[in-house]
C-alpha cells in the first residue's frame, strides 16, 4: 500500500485517476527497462520499488502528464 505521497494528492495534480495510472505505469516502466543506465538514480532512492519513485516524481513535479489531442 502506497501512503507517500497520498493518492488524492496525485490526482489534483494530474487531473483524473486514470490519467494518474497511466502517467506512473509509463514512468515505472521506464525505470525498469533504464535500470542498468540509471543504477545510481535507482541508488539515490534507497531501494524503494519504482512505482514508489515514480509516484515521488509525479508529486515533485518532476514528471507531467500531457493531453495530446
Amino acid at each position: 500500500m502506497m501512503i507517500e505521497p497520498p493518492i488524492d494528492k496525485l490526482v489534483e495534480k494530474v487531473g483524473c485517476k486514470y490519467a494518474l495510472v497511466c502517467l506512473i505505469t509509463k514512468r515505472t516502466r521506464y525505470l525498469l527497462d533504464k535500470k542498468a543506465e540509471m543504477l545510481k538514480y535507482v541508488l539515490e532512492h534507497e531501494g524503494k520499488r519504482p512505482v514508489s519513485v515514480a509516484a515521488a516524481e509525479v508529486d515533485a513535479g518532476k514528471v507531467e502528464a500531457r493531453n495530446e489531442d
